[in-house]
């Protein structure tokens, strides 16, 4: 057996997690260990399960083409400093517990260092639409090579300072930024901190107004946005008062900072109106207005009867009209054209009798 990949020394801080990796190769797949031996000098190597330490302490491994194993520790403490050591071995009698040890196992250590984590001291302050967070380490503490603020894994604000203390300044009220801050402190290992900004529910409506159909499935939603998120969520209607899942129309389904109330069949005159949405957490509460209208059935078809009519309309005015328009004259032919002679002759003869009369 032979090592691929081999776990690599880390410094971490108290409470934080560390994880460990190893890989080996070879044929057979050898089987991979995870050993450890503490700081203090009597102590001796001792094998790690998954789940030891009160369960703080998982191990994954697969066994395909070669064998991979990772070791994670949670919410570390100064005890969990020590070397940690990644076993691997493929001889046959390598679990065998009768037979003398001829067991060959190759070795990878790496010694893991837990710092106790320094105290942080944050703070939120408001002023005239400017909200500034703080956040300040305790003495002694690491070296310090500058700082971050990070929102929604979004850096806000990153510098190269090695000062003890951190702020960053936003425009707006409270309510427009609550969520969990996270200040950063650059060193090794990095230190952080949170500052969290909690404020009273801000419920919000998908939509000021919905429509639906008669007979169809009505669905209103409302959101919650700000920090912490809603605990308990109801629906009331104007006149009716609260609504229920146990009523059979109305199906409720929240789930955080959501919720959604769905009426079945719905009815023009019955759930015509204003539903009230209403969230409560551990700072306060607060609700969103919601008006539904019902449409009948035949609403959809009502555009298409429009362009029908006027159609019928126009066709029916132009039909009238050429009915009324008087036909053209038409010249009869069934004289076949004696008239027009007829008519030069005679004006041939009232030309000479004028000239007789001028002589």
């Amino acid at each position: 057996a032979g090592f691929i990949k081999s776990p690599l020394s880390q410094k971490r801080l108290t409470q934080d997690s560390v994880e460990l990796y190893c890989e080996a190769i070879g044929n057979p797949i050898p089987e991979i260990q995870w050993w450890f031996e503490g700081n203090d000098p009597n102590e001796t190597y001792a094998q790690l399960w998954d789940g030891a330490r009160q369960d703080r302490v998982k191990i994954n491994a697969t066994y395909n083409l070669h064998s991979t194993s990772t070791i994670s520790i949670a919410n570390l403490t100064g005890d969990d400093s020590g070397m940690y050591e990644c076993r691997a071995s493929n001889d046959p009698d390598r679990n065998h517990l009768s037979k003398s040890p001829k067991v060959k196992w190759i070795r990878s250590q790496a010694n893991v260092f837990v710092i106790e984590r320094p105290e942080i001291t944050t703070h939120v302050s408001e002023g005239s639409d400017k909200v500034t967070l703080s956040c300040n380490i305790s003495a002694p503490h690491l070296t310090i090579t500058g700082h971050q603020w990070i929102h929604k894994a979004k850096v806000l604000l990153e510098d190269s300072n090695s000062g003890a203390s951190t702020s960053y300044t936003m425009e707006g009220k409270v309510e427009e930024h609550s969520g969990i801050y996270e200040c950063i402190f650059k060193a090794n290992p990095p230190i952080k901190g949170e500052v969290n900004i909690s404020v009273p529910p801000q419920v919000t409506a998908y939509k000021k107004s919905e429509h639906g159909n008669e007979g169809d499935t009505g669905v209103l939603t409302c959101k919650n946005p700000s920090f912490p998120a809603v605990t308990t969520w109801s629906w009331h209607k104007s006149g009716h008062g609260r609504l229920d899942n146990a009523s059979g129309r109305y199906i409720i389904k929240s789930s955080g900072n959501k919720t959604e109330l769905r009426i079945l069949k719905l009815d023009i005159e019955q759930d015509t109106g204003e539903y009230f949405c209403n969230g409560t957490n551990s700072l306060g509460t607060g609700d969103a207005t919601v008006s539904l209208r019902v449409r009948s059935r035949l609403a959809a078809l009502w555009p298409f009867l429009g362009i029908v009519a006027e159609v019928l309309v126009l066709v029916t005015i132009i039909f009238i009209y050429e009915k009324r328009r008087k036909p053209d004259e038409v010249p009869d032919d069934d004289d076949g054209g004696s008239a027009p002679l007829k008519s030069n002759a005679t004006n041939h003869k009232d030309k000479n009798v004028r000239q007789r009369n001028a002589n």
